[in-house]
C-alpha cells in the first residue's frame, strides 16, 4: 500500500466533468487542486460522455502540480462503479483521488476502497496511490465520522458538503453557508466545522469546507472562508475564477505570522542546543516560547512554505 502524501489544498476548483472548455480554463488557474465533476454538476443524460471526456482530459494533461480529482456518483445511484471503473482505468496514471460524495458510514468508502484495489491490481497500477476524499453531507455521516476516518489509508480528506447538509437537516435557509434567518446567536455551522475538523485531525486526514454558491458575493465569501480558516480547516473550495485569490489568501498565514512562526523555529531549535545553554524555554522578546509554542509554530510555518512564501525578518541569536 502507498504512502500518502498530503499536499496543500487552500483552494479546490469544482469544475463540471461534461463541459471541456470549462476544464481547459481550469487548466490555467491558480488553484491547489480541482474536481472534475460526475455528480451534480453533470446531468444523468450526460454522465456517460462525462466519464470520456474525463478520462481524455486527464490524459491529455497541462494541470501542471495541481491535485486532479474526479468526484463520482454516491453508492445510492446507478452510476458509482461505471465512473469508478472507466475513469480509473482509462486515466488512473493521470489520477490523483476519487472523491465519494454523501457519505453515510464506513462500509461506502471501504467499498471504493476495495473497487479501487481491484481496479489498481487489473491493469497495473501502484496499489494504493489513487487517495479518496470523502464528503459529508448528512446527518447521519456526521455521527458515523470517526468510524468513517479510519475506513481507508486512502483516505486524505474530509469535506463539508454544505447545501446537501443544510437539506438533511432541514435548516431554514437557501442561501449555502450563510446563517439561516432567526440564527441570530453564534454559528449555526460551528458544531458541523469542528466535528469534521476533529475527526480529521485525530486521524491525520485534511479538513476541507465546502463551496459558497453566492459568486459574486466575494465579501459574503470572505467572512465564510475566514470561519473555516479561523478554525483550523486547510482550504475551501471555489466554483468561479473570482473566489479563487480570495481563499488563496484568507488560508495563507499572514506574511507577519509566518515570519514570527520562522523565528520561533530557529529561536527554539538554538535555546535547546548545547550552544543555546540546554534550555526548555526562553524569551523571545517579550514572549516565552517552549516544546508547545514549536508545534503551534510548525503549523503556521508549514502552511507558509507550503504557499511558497519568503521570510522577511529572521532572527539571529545573541551574542
Amino acid at each position: 500500500m502507498s504512502t500518502r502524501t498530503i499536499r496543500p489544498r487552500r483552494s479546490t476548483l469544482a469544475v463540471p466533468g461534461s463541459n471541456p472548455k470549462m476544464i481547459d480554463k481550469a487548466r490555467g488557474l491558480s488553484v491547489d487542486a480541482l474536481f472534475l465533476d460526475l455528480e451534480d454538476a453533470c446531468a444523468p443524460n450526460a454522465k456517460a460522455a462525462g466519464r470520456e471526456i474525463i478520462v481524455e482530459s486527464l490524459n491529455a494533461g497541462g494541470f501542471g502540480d495541481k491535485i486532479r480529482t474526479v468526484r463520482v456518483n454516491d453508492w445510492t445511484t446507478p452510476w458509482t462503479y461505471r465512473d469508478v471503473v472507466d475513469v480509473v482505468e482509462g486515466a488512473g496514471t493521470n489520477l490523483d483521488c476519487i472523491m465519494l460524495p454523501k457519505v453515510q458510514d464506513a462500509t461506502q468508502v471501504r467499498a471504493l476502497d476495495l473497487l479501487l484495489t481491484q481496479i489498481e491490481k487489473s491493469v497495473g497500477l501502484e496499489v494504493g496511490r489513487i487517495g479518496i476524499e470523502v464528503q459529508i453531507e448528512t446527518a447521519s455521516g456526521l455521527i458515523a465520522l470517526d468510524a468513517i476516518a479510519q475506513a481507508s489509508p486512502r483516505i486524505e480528506t474530509l469535506v463539508f458538503g454544505p447545501a446537501d447538509f443544510m437539506a438533511s437537516i432541514h435548516m431554514k435557509s437557501l442561501v449555502v453557508g450563510e446563517q439561516p434567518p432567526g440564527y441570530d446567536v453564534g454559528d449555526a455551522y460551528h458544531h458541523i466545522l469542528m466535528s469534521i475538523l476533529m475527526a480529521a485531525r485525530a486521524h491525520g486526514k485534511q479538513a476541507i469546507d465546502g463551496p459558497y454558491l453566492a459568486i459574486k458575493d466575494l465579501d459574503g465569501l470572505g467572512r465564510v472562508a475566514g470561519r473555516a480558516a479561523a478554525l483550523g480547516f486547510d482550504g475551501k473550495w471555489v466554483l468561479h475564477p473570482s473566489q479563487v485569490d480570495v481563499v488563496n489568501e484568507i488560508f495563507n498565514p499572514g506574511q507577519d505570522d509566518y515570519d514570527h512562526a520562522e523565528n520561533i523555529l530557529d529561536a527554539y531549535e538554538w535555546c535547546t542546543s548545547e550552544a543555546g545553554g540546554s534550555r526548555g524555554a526562553a524569551m523571545l522578546g517579550d514572549e516565552m516560547i517552549d516544546e508547545a509554542s514549536r508545534k503551534m509554530a510548525l503549523v503556521i510555518s508549514g502552511k507558509g512554505r507550503a504557499a511558497g512564501m519568503t521570510r522577511t525578518s529572521v532572527w539571529q541569536p545573541p551574542e
